[in-house]
């Protein structure tokens, strides 16, 4: 296939000349107009339109650069006109596609600050997180709109709602016209000026510890993170990702690379069929994907149950975040793709991203066997201008660096953070900017939440979340190096480490998921599973303390974003409730 990005907009000439033209401000969304007046006939979006034909191939809705530029400029320009006002908030409830991108870029281009919320937390968690955020609108579809109008007491200062689609009885305006008052006033209205520390958007955590949590970002976070994204992952103007982690579409707009959608549910990235996937690939040859590790075990056990051979052949990078990708996962993965392409697994959080990077070949020959051995998870090196320090686990409230203490090198502590890329402020559950926020002088650190070492090559290795530590008496059991030796058994897919009481008299229990043609087909099956793995603990000094085992004979429940973050906190509720889950 041609390079998305060959087109007889995409002269040299042309690209110094355009640069030159575009105005300068610390608007994130500038960076798209910048690609489009670089390539403005080249591929933005493709995403799916219609089932797959007879031959495989699938007809795809294109959105181009220049489209998508253009078209984020009149959504923009009809807010302004309409009288939105910049740093008003405005809440997202549209499906991810170009719709979802454009949009996004409107708001940014108006200086409005978009509320992110993740769908897939439920309804409660939805409208209880967005009456906090007390947005000033609502852009969404004609469903969100109805129950939105419904629930306007949640919601007092929504004045401002606009419809994608058909608009009924809740007011405001359909999308379709606020872009045509954009349109009549494209001479007349300017847009704001915006700096990179001016409010950007307000991204909810998933909730996954502890309660969601809205994350304000700056324009100058944005910025940082799509810097050090491009340069540390080498990406280039032209490149096809395929965006089976939604949100990376926008990274990849204002980086000149093509986002293609596959047909998949992006809530639910475990449950892809491979074959949409393989069959996207073959048709865009794609050279980057970015993906969660239960997405990618999908993908390997599917392509080893099916004796597939290079189902990714141009695929030269590929990216998983989410959660820890284990060096078997990897190492198959790897006979998927172009013996040269390389697999990194970022590391960071909603409030801090990217912050450490490793890449599969260094998992595979040496970090991934000392995991197995219950040394943690290396999530490798810095990025350019992050700062970390291991200090000594705390689980209340610090206020100020003077504090804390940092621990040697190889002693487990939590881990804090400080960079361009680190959001300084919850404003929704701000009472949580005391336990996370620590200052120092003229700058703020972030604490992460999770807990592990600094080796002497300044590598970061996961050993859990602090809230999951088990607590018997003066020993500490920590999560991730515990679940290792369990998941080193054959038939374990997964497990997780819960405590059994309160601290500091918990007792650990171990929850176990078979692979799922290895679960016990009874009893003595299962007691002869349950022996075996009592048995393995006891041979090492990490879980030799653990004495009780249970085998989950269905899918341990898992984060909504990317399927792979275990809700420990759910399974310790229901053995504490239930006895035995």
């Amino acid at each position: 296939m041609s390079d998305s990005f060959s087109s007889p907009d995409n002269q040299p000439d042309h690209d110094a000349t355009a640069a030159r033209r575009l105005p300068v401000d610390g608007n994130v969304a500038g960076r798209l107009s910048m690609v489009a007046a670089l390539a403005p006939g080249a591929i933005a979006i493709a995403e799916p339109d219609g089932p797959p034909k007879p031959d495989g191939l699938r007809s795809y809705s294109l959105t181009t650069f220049g489209s998508l530029d253009q078209r984020s400029d009149e959504i923009a320009r009809g807010l302004i006109a309409w009288g939105v006002q910049p740093g008003m908030r405005m809440a997202m409830l549209v499906p991810f596609g170009a719709g979802f991108i454009e949009l996004v870029f409107a708001l940014m281009k108006a200086g409005v600050v978009t509320v992110l919320v993740d769908p897939g937390m439920g309804r409660k968690h939805l409208i209880r997180c967005l009456s906090a955020a007390e947005p000033d609108g609502f852009i969404g579809i004609p469903k969100a709109q109805a129950i939105r109008s419904v629930l306007r007491r949640r919601f007092p200062k929504a004045k401002w709602n606009v419809t994608v689609g058909r608009r009924l009885f809740w007011g405001g305006k359909t999308l379709r016209q606020v872009a045509d008052m954009g349109k009549t006033q494209q001479d007349s209205i300017q847009f704001p000026r915006v700096d990179r520390v001016d409010d950007a958007a307000v991204i909810f955590t998933t909730g996954s510890t502890g309660p969601p949590k809205g994350v304000l970002y700056t324009h100058g976070v944005f910025h940082a993170q799509i810097d050090r994204i491009r340069e540390r992952y080498d990406i280039h103007r032209g490149s096809r990702d395929l965006a089976c982690f939604p949100l990376f579409g926008l990274f990849d707009a204002v980086m000149g690379v093509t986002t293609i959608i596959p047909d998949m549910d992006p809530t639910q990235p475990a449950a892809v069929n491979p074959e949409r996937l393989i069959e996207a690939a073959a048709q865009w040859e794609i050279d980057q994907a970015f993906g969660s590790p239960a997405l990618w075990n999908t993908v390997v056990r599917w392509a080893e149950a099916n004796n597939a051979v290079l189902p990714f052949p141009t695929l030269k990078r590929i990216l998983s975040a989410g959660a820890p990708v284990p060096a078997e996962t990897l190492e198959k993965l790897r006979t998927l793709v172009d013996p040269e392409a390389n697999i990194m697994t970022p590391y960071g959080s909603t409030e801090a991203l990217p912050l450490a990077s490793i890449e599969s070949r260094e998992v595979i020959a040496e970090t991934g066997p000392a995991s197995l051995k219950g040394k943690g998870t290396c999530v490798g090196t810095r990025f350019d201008g992050v700062t970390w320090r291991v200090i000594e686990i705390q689980d209340g409230p610090v206020t100020d660096i003077r504090e804390t203490k940092e621990v040697q090198r190889g002693k487990i502590g939590e881990l804090m953070v400080t960079g361009p890329m680190v959001t300084q402020t919850y404003v929704v559950r701000a009472d949580q900017n005391s336990l996370h926020k620590v200052s120092d002088g003229k700058r703020l650190w972030h604490r992460m939440g999770d807990v592990g070492y600094l080796d002497t090559r300044d590598r970061f290795w996961f050993c859990g979340r602090k809230a999951h530590r088990v607590t018997s008496g003066k020993r500490t059991l920590f999560t991730v190096p515990c679940e290792a030796i369990f998941n080193g058994h054959p038939a374990i897919y997964r497990s997780a480490l819960v405590p059994r009481g309160e601290r500091p008299n918990q007792q650990p229990v171990m929850i176990v998921e078979p692979y799922p043609d290895q679960i016990p087909p009874d009893s003595e099956t299962r007691d002869k599973l349950r022996d075996e793995l009592l048995e393995l603990a006891s041979r090492n000094p990490l879980t030799r303390r653990i004495t009780e085992v249970i085998i989950w004979e269905k899918p341990l429940p898992v984060d909504i974003r990317h399927n792979s973050k275990i809700f420990r906190e759910k399974l310790a509720k229901q053995i504490n409730r239930n006895g035995e889950a």
